[in-house]
């Protein structure tokens, strides 16, 4: 993962990757959903803990500046995923299902439990594992993990390379939260989804959207009077996201935002507003 920028300039938005529930392990050894015993859910370890948050962050802002459609770009931040394990100074562990954090089931209703230890780094490659397994009542677990109060940016280009998983009922996202919110809390200071595919190879979800190869982005704004403003676009790429990794990514200016896939524009918005 890597943000990148032509020049330098002041970043707010932490980076936030998260996916849901499915698949479990038999020993060290993952087992397909299709094979797990539907009465029979093991019980989740919520003791062992590799990734531990610390307390004391730094929060880094790299200076860039706006990026154009086609600019040489210098390279200001990149997490390669190469070490024994993520770095707390880089990377905060998001647990539990949300009312920690005051918003249970995380505003989305989700069925999983977020445990630190569902993402580890493995071959230079952070591996984000969706485990059908019980705690607190949850019947499955999976990773959420962000930079809040240790990476911030504003402008530029972010990018990672991903590669999805299949399975209905999986839904993994790679987006941006405001590090701070000077317009109000959300969505009024703004949410930007990079990526999110739901149902890959499967079905599509409530509301049409999802199954196939279908992926999309999205921006939320609006909040107060206007209310919550979704304005998003699908996009079915013509190579199996789940095959291989792909790269996705986004460039931020302030009059517009733009996505690619595999260095293909594919959306590009530029209106917004915050009734703030």
């Amino acid at each position: 993962m890597m943000l990148r920028s032509r020049r330098m300039h002041r970043f707010v938005i932490p980076l936030a990757i998260a996916m849901l529930a499915t698949a479990c392990t038999e020993g060290d050894r993952e087992q397909p959903l299709s094979r797990v015993d539907p009465v029979v859910i093991p019980p989740a370890d919520t003791t062992t803990r590799v990734n531990v948050n610390i307390g004391d962050p730094i929060l880094e802002i790299p200076t860039t500046f706006q990026v154009a459609d086609g600019d040489l770009l210098t390279l200001v931040w990149s997490d390669e995923f190469n070490g024994g394990q993520l770095d707390p100074e880089v990377w905060f562990f998001e647990t539990g299902d949300g009312s920690e954090y005051g918003i249970p089931g995380w505003g989305n209703n989700e069925l999983q439990w977020y445990l630190p230890d569902n993402a580890r780094l493995e071959g230079g490659r952070l591996i984000i594992a969706a485990k059908r397994e019980t705690v607190d009542g949850f019947g499955f677990t999976s990773a959420r993990i962000n930079t809040r109060d240790r990476f911030a940016f504003k402008y530029g280009r972010i990018e990672a390379s991903i590669k999805l998983p299949s399975g209905q009922g999986l839904w993994p996202a790679f987006w941006m939260l405001p590090q701070d919110s000077p317009y109000g809390t959300w969505p009024s200071s703004g949410e930007i989804d990079i990526l999110e595919a739901v149902n890959l190879d499967g079905f599509p979800g409530p509301g049409g959207f999802g199954g196939g190869n279908e992926i999309f982005g999205t921006l939320h704004f609006g909040g107060g009077a206007l209310g919550r403003i979704i304005d998003g676009e699908l996009y079915t790429p013509s190579t199996d996201v789940t095959e291989d990794f792909h790269t996705y990514a986004l460039e931020w200016d302030k009059f517009e935002i733009r996505w690619y896939y595999d260095g293909i524009l594919w959306a590009v918005k530029n209106a917004w507003v915050s009734d703030a």
